[in-house]
């Protein structure tokens, strides 16, 4: 059975590109009838957060990626760690190393300056410390470092980069556990993919270059390797990685800011991966189209004009009454009063199909519920002398009309027939009595969703002769 596992570090929020590697790794399980399992690195203590965890879990939810097994956290399996670090050293695949970070340094600034890459020497692999004479000091707690091979190369094949090999003379001998007995993320990563029987791990390429060294403690282990998959880098549209310059904010920042989770969820699986020219796609197609043949080798752009285009469309699909209940907290928030207005599922069939947020439907439905009263100089500008007869003409015809969008348009057109004015001669001093401002949805869904009694309370101090 496949099985793959999203395994974040809970050091900050769940990132776009971290929501993109879930995404992946998720609808490969989905699509081969496997298990999703979500891991939390959490061996970072300085930077890991229990806030960062719910945020991680919180994005994963709201995006609708659920998992079969987890979370598991990294920091209840350091019995398992160390039970896999000693196999190694009883293997002589590992050793302590009393090396201090002072001469670890020394140790790089010397190669450095002979031109030499920087890297561990080996000097406390014991036939090396015992020709040199070394013997562990006393009160120092060393750390484990992983024996690598000293000959050869390490191969794997990327099933979406292809063939990559590295010379085991590239690679120095890893740390595997610190000092204080808690295990490094590569070798972590090992310990937890060999124990909960991952078969495809499917990362974002930064990670490439961690792949050798444990593909190297996998075989040293005698295990079978999982496939590896790295996901190209995501950049803004400048080329450079992604960040809070581009809009890369927390996951859940998006319904903050009125994203809805299917669009965001479809934009993510666009970004290094295709289905033909389609853009556009459910859950379940994408579920069903997914393969790690079509996910590209080169980097990937996040466009947020393009996601907003996508948001747009699924506004417009949503279900009204879905969209009136996330609205909802948006308009009272800003001060609106939903108890004095019309139906707020009425205002949202009548604005959603213009709207590429729910911030924006929010802003524009928000004349419905919270009085603006016109400026003096709008009152002045529209409801001229010339202009009140005709207003007056049609508030008498109001009081009697049937109260529907047809009729009321009917109405206005009379008035403005036997006027001889155009349309805006009328609609403009109607917007700013009845909403104090020129720019509002057409007029006639204004009359109507107000209602008679609102619409005829607002004009009146404006019809009064002087």
């Amino acid at each position: 059975m496949i099985r793959t596992r999203f395994a974040p570090s809970p050091t900050g929020y769940l990132h776009v590109g971290g929501a993109r590697t879930a995404l992946f790794s998720w609808a490969y399980a989905r699509k081969h009838g496997g298990k999703f399992v979500l891991r939390i690195e959490d061996t970072d203590l300085e930077r890991s957060t229990e806030t960062s965890v719910n945020a991680i879990i919180d994005g994963m939810k709201w995006l609708g990626l659920d998992w079969d097994e987890g979370p598991f956290r990294q920091m209840e399996r350091l019995a398992r760690y160390r039970e896999v670090a000693d196999q190694l050293l009883s293997i002589d695949k590992a050793y302590w190393c009393y090396a201090s970070k002072d001469e670890l340094e020394q140790m790089r600034e010397r190669q450095r300056a002979h031109g030499v890459k920087p890297r561990y020497d080996g000097r406390w692999r014991p036939e090396n410390a015992k020709s040199a004479g070394l013997t562990p000091p006393a009160g120092v707690n060393p750390v484990l470092r992983f024996r690598n091979p000293d000959e050869g190369a390490v191969t794997f094949i990327d099933l979406v980069k292809g063939p990559i090999t590295v010379a085991n003379s590239e690679i120095d001998d890893l740390v595997i556990l610190r000092a204080d007995g808690v295990p490094t993320y590569n070798f972590g990563v090992v310990v937890d993919d060999l124990d909960m029987n991952i078969t495809h791990v499917i990362r974002g390429d930064d990670h490439v270059n961690n792949t050798p060294r444990q593909v190297n403690i996998f075989q040293a282990l005698g295990a079978p390797l999982p496939q590896f998959a790295h996901a190209p880098m995501i950049l803004g549209a400048d080329g450079e990685r992604l960040s809070k310059r581009h809009g890369a904010v927390s996951v859940m920042q998006y319904p903050e800011d009125g994203f809805l989770p299917e669009a965001l969820f479809n934009y993510l699986a666009r970004l290094g991966w295709s289905h033909g020219d389609a853009e556009k796609f459910t859950r379940e197609q994408f579920v069903e189209w997914f393969d790690l043949a079509h996910v590209s080798k080169s980097t990937a752009q996040f466009d947020g004009a393009k996601l907003a285009w996508l948001n747009h469309q699924y506004i417009k699909e949503a279900d009204d009454a879905r969209l009136a209940e996330l609205l909802a907290p948006r308009i009272e928030r800003d001060g609106g009063k939903l108890i004095d207005g019309p139906a707020l599922v009425e205002i949202v069939k009548l604005l959603k199909d213009r709207a590429n947020t729910m911030e924006n439907l929010a802003e524009a439905a928000m004349i419905f519920y919270k009085r603006i009263e016109p400026s003096k100089a709008l009152v002045a500008e529209h409801l001229t002398p010339d202009v009140l007869p005709a207003v007056r003409e049609l508030a008498a015809s109001l009081e009697r009309v049937e109260w529907q969008r047809p009729k009321l348009n009917e109405a206005v057109k009379a008035v403005v027939g036997k006027f001889g004015v155009k349309m805006p001669k009328i609609a403009m001093p109607l917007r700013v009595m009845l909403l104090g401002q020129t720019q509002t949805p057409s007029i006639d869904a204004v009359l109507e969703l107000l209602g008679r009694d609102v619409v005829l309370a607002r004009m009146q101090p404006y019809l009064v002769e002087s």
